[in-house]
């Protein structure tokens, strides 16, 4: 879908829009604020989440950067269509030279300095790379939000890995360095999901073996399946089950049947859902019943 395009007071009053007219379309709903003076008509506002008008307001804030500025953190990792999972997205970031750091509603600017390769041009709109932004998140969001962006970078842009040392050479003096450098470490592109990636995140903090992502496991029928985490020591299988997979009643049917292949191999499926994640000692004990059971085969 085409993001819409904001409007201005400007744009408005171009199209014979006056000044009264504009108050009375943002009463009765007609026009939504993004910020002062910039809207969305409601049926272009409509359709879209957080994550789609923190978009449409930082492309328009990134049209109109000075040379040298770019849209960078969450509003680079938007545009380049990262996972921002739990990201405040209310102010749109962007890094310039020769300036300090600041925060106003709309806005947080921060101060930086251009390496080679830090910045890419998206659609016109100057941003900060992957891995530039990899490592900007690294050091200003909390792990697992900044490693559930950092595994959608290395999914979308492989090569952004080679790139990721000299880039957090370069910010060796900056705040937060040292998390970013914690976050890098723990970049996995394989995983799939948000789901996945806090999944992997869980298993480490509760002690689970650290599993194979995204294994081919080969039925007796010759069919292939890729799942989620693989155990090959301990014979087990890990499924994250994602909001709306089995939106499809066939869905859910391959579903069992793939479970059923699994089992008639000798694994153990451990199945979890989001739900899970914020009780995952429950996952981790399903995991340990499981390991349990092969070793007694």
């Amino acid at each position: 879908m085409t993001d819409p395009t904001a409007l201005t007071r400007r744009d408005l009053l171009a199209q014979g829009v006056t000044d009264d007219r504009l108050r009375a379309a943002l009463r009765t709903g007609d026009l939504v604020t993004l910020k002062r003076g910039v809207y969305l008509r409601r049926a272009d506002d409509g359709p879209l989440d957080d994550t789609g008008r923190h978009r449409v307001l930082a492309r328009h804030v990134g049209s109109g950067l000075r040379p040298g500025d770019a849209l960078s953190h969450v509003s680079a990792a938007v545009l380049l269509g990262l996972d921002v999972w739990n990201a405040d997205l209310r102010r749109v970031h962007v890094s310039r030279t020769s300036a300090s750091g600041r925060r106003v509603t709309y806005l947080h600017v921060h101060a930086t300095d251009w390496c080679d390769g830090d910045v890419v041009t998206l659609d016109g709109v100057r941003v900060t790379s992957v891995a530039r932004t990899i490592v900007d998140l690294g050091r200003s969001l909390p792990l697992e939000e900044a490693v559930v962006a950092g595994d959608s970078g290395l999914r979308a842009d492989a090569s952004a890995r080679d790139r990721l040392p000299a880039v957090l050479a370069a910010a060796r003096h900056r705040t937060g360095v040292s998390r970013a450098a914690a976050v890098v470490d723990l970049l996995d592109g394989r995983s799939e999901s948000v789901g996945e990636s806090v999944s992997r995140l869980r298993m480490a903090r509760f002690g689970l073996p650290v599993p194979a992502l995204q294994h081919e496991v080969v039925a007796r029928d010759g069919r292939r399946y890729r799942v989620d985490f693989f155990w090959e020591s301990q014979g087990v299988v890990g499924e994250f089950d994602g909001a709306g997979k089995y939106a499809d009643r066939r869905d859910l049917v391959a579903e069992k049947h793939r479970e059923d292949a699994l089992r008639d191999l000798g694994f153990e499926v451990v199945l979890w859902t989001w739900a899970d994640l914020d009780r995952f000692e429950v996952v981790a004990r399903r995991f340990a019943r499981a390991v349990a059971r092969r070793s007694t085969r």
